[in-house]
């Protein structure tokens, strides 16, 4: 399991376990994650934790939140990386999953106008991987498949609890599979993906039969079947 070590000026606070999807930072008592700092916000930032993946937004606070020393609005967190909220650090500590020979499927998302693939091993370091996470689930409910680019007309099914879409840093979306049905969330990147002609906000959104997703300029349908 994932988590958060607070420090400040060096010394360690506190350790606090990712272990719900949704972890709030700020200066208020309602927070999981309490900062009495006049610098931090009421409701400063958010973690969202999706099986071993962890996203981290800005609330629109008042002094903006750090990772490495940027300053980010949405960001896909990695092992090490150290949050700056106000006179405090938050460091993300990552304890991946185990893997096994069937832990992941890729599919490369590119811009337009390059070519969108299913290769059969994980992507290059410069492209953009779509990540499925294991699931006991044995046999596929629904899938995306792709409806420009060279890769058009190719098929991804989604028998995996969660698949991550996009480029970290560009544009990031995941769709995870709940008791409820299939949801798709923005996570990382200024803009959000279009489902159906019209940007999703920051809350999951759920997927019905034959929605059109568009992400870094390619469309994909999500279908049950």
């Amino acid at each position: 399991m994932s988590k958060l070590i607070l420090s400040l000026e060096g010394k360690q606070l506190k350790e606090y376990a990712l272990d719900r999807e949704r972890i709030l930072i700020g200066r208020k008592p309602l927070n999981d994650i309490q900062i009495d700092d006049v610098a931090v916000s009421g409701e400063h930032a958010l973690v969202i934790t999706i099986l071993n993946d962890s996203f981290l937004e800005d609330l629109g606070s008042t002094n903006g939140t750090k990772v490495n020393g940027n300053a980010i609005k949405k960001y896909f967190l990695q092992h090490n990386d150290v949050i700056s909220i106000g006179k405090y650090k938050l460091a993300y500590v990552h304890e991946a999953l185990p893997r096994t020979h069937d832990f992941e499927k890729t599919i490369m998302l590119k811009p337009a106008g390059v070519s969108a693939m299913l290769p059969s091993s994980v992507s290059a370091a410069n492209e953009a991987p779509v990540q499925q996470v294991s699931s006991p689930l044995r046999q596929a409910v629904a899938a995306i498949q792709l409806l420009n680019g060279p890769g058009a007309g190719r098929e991804l099914d989604l028998v995996k609890n969660l698949t991550t879409l996009g480029k970290p840093g560009i544009q990031v979306a995941v769709i995870t599979r709940r008791p409820q049905g299939f949801f798709i969330t923005h996570v990382d990147g200024e803009k959000s993906p279009v489902l159906n002609g019209k940007t999703i906000g920051i809350q999951p959104h759920p997927l019905k039969d034959h929605d059109i997703v568009e992400l870094l300029g390619i469309k994909m349908e999500f279908f049950l079947k």
